[in-house]
Parts: C-alpha cells; sequence; structure tokens
C-alpha cells in the first residue's frame, strides 16, 4: 500500500463567483493548484467573463468588477472547457474547501454550456473533515478561521489562489493532527460524503447530494 494521501500530491480548486447560490451562481476566477510536498505549487489561474453583470456583493468579495471580466476575462464556455479538461487530467486527489459549491457550481456551468460534467471520486473537503473531527468546537467554519485552527497561512484570502492552496493546506494539517483518517483518498470521499449528509441532518437543513461530495442534484 502507498502512501496516505496527506502525504503525496493533491490538487486544490476554488472558484470565485457572481453569487452564493451554487445553482445559478458563474464562475468569475479559477485557480488549480497542484500541491506536491517539497516542491513549488504548480497553479493555473482563469479569469472569466461570466456574460452578466457581476453583483457589488460578489465584486466586495473577489475584487472583480464587470469591467475587470469584460476586458480581461475568457468567454465563459471556453474557461469552462479548460478547467474541466485541466482537473480531468489530474492523477492526485482534488481538494476544496466546502467542495459542494465548488463542485456544483462547475458542474452546472459544465451542462450550461452543453459539456460533459465532472465526476470526480476523490474529493477531499477540509470544511467537513473538520467539522467531523472537532464537532463540538464553538465559532465559525470559515477557511479563514480554519487556518487560524490548524495554524496554515492564508494571504489574500477570497482569490482563488490563495483558497486553493490554502484547504490543501488544511486538509494535511487535519489529517495529521487528528490520526485515524481513512489513508485511500477514494475511501475518504465515500465517508466524507456520509459525514456531510449527516451534519446537513443535524442542522435540520434537508439534504441536497451536490456535484462532486455526493452526486450531481
Amino acid at each position: 500500500m502507498g502512501a496516505p494521501w496527506w502525504e503525496g500530491p493533491l490538487v486544490g480548486f476554488d472558484l470565485e463567483t457572481t453569487g452564493p447560490d451554487p445553482e445559478t451562481a458563474l464562475i468569475v476566477t479559477a485557480c488549480v493548484v497542484v500541491d506536491i510536498p517539497g516542491g513549488e505549487p504548480v497553479v493555473m489561474n482563469w479569469l472569466v467573463d461570466p456574460g452578466v453583470e457581476i453583483p457589488e456583493g460578489a465584486t466586495a468579495v473577489h475584487g472583480i468588477t464587470t469591467d475587470h471580466a469584460r476586458e480581461h476575462g475568457r468567454p465563459a464556455v471556453a474557461a469552462v472547457s479548460r478547467i474541466l479538461e485541466v482537473l480531468r487530467s489530474q492523477p492526485h486527489p482534488l481538494v476544496a474547501f466546502n467542495a459542494a459549491y465548488d463542485f456544483t457550481v462547475l458542474d452546472r456551468e459544465a451542462r450550461r454550456h452543453g459539456l460533459a460534467p465532472l465526476d470526480p471520486d476523490r474529493v477531499i473537503d477540509p470544511f467537513v473533515l473538520d467539522k467531523k473531527v472537532d464537532q463540538y468546537r464553538r465559532g465559525k467554519r470559515t477557511l479563514a478561521r480554519c487556518c487560524e485552527i490548524y495554524g496554515v497561512e492564508l494571504l489574500d484570502a477570497h482569490t482563488a489562489e490563495a483558497d486553493a492552496l490554502a484547504a490543501v493546506h488544511v486538509a494535511r494539517a487535519i489529517a495529521r493532527e487528528y490520526p485515524g483518517a481513512p489513508e485511500d483518498a477514494a475511501e475518504l470521499h465515500r465517508r466524507l460524503v456520509i459525514w456531510r449528509a449527516e451534519q446537513c441532518r443535524s442542522l435540520v437543513h434537508p439534504v441536497r447530494q451536490l456535484a462532486g461530495i455526493g452526486g450531481a442534484a
């Protein structure tokens, strides 16, 4: 058996979008970062023109205006196609904080543009993992707060590149601090699907199986 997933290469993924609802949000920026222990991360970034006005509230979070996206961004269909291609080419586990959001947005964008959706089976979500291993901790469960808890540096929060890399580092830190997690990424993914459903039920919310964590809705 090989090394546990947290000791090998991981692929961080993050999106910044036009809004909080993954069913309707459109991609504004995206990042895929390949993090190899002991080496420099390989970073791929996209700036996307979503084809609509970017709401002021979204711009306040990620800093991208409609004019900037229109002038410098790639057309959405081209960007989404390339993001899907890059993710499909990765042999390593994918890591995203609150993965259900990012992978659902990507799934809906793919379908919107007539592209084949991604069907990842080794997604590791440190948001769900943190809630499982430290379920009674009070306070927020944001990426920034998890970085504080697990000693991960987060610069330029709410940029896709910073958030993608921080999510990878938080996932590694949780696995090292709380031994007992499955060493196989696919097995951990299957358990995360179950844990996320349990966490949703505990909040008295209806469980929705979202792309990336539990399949498409």
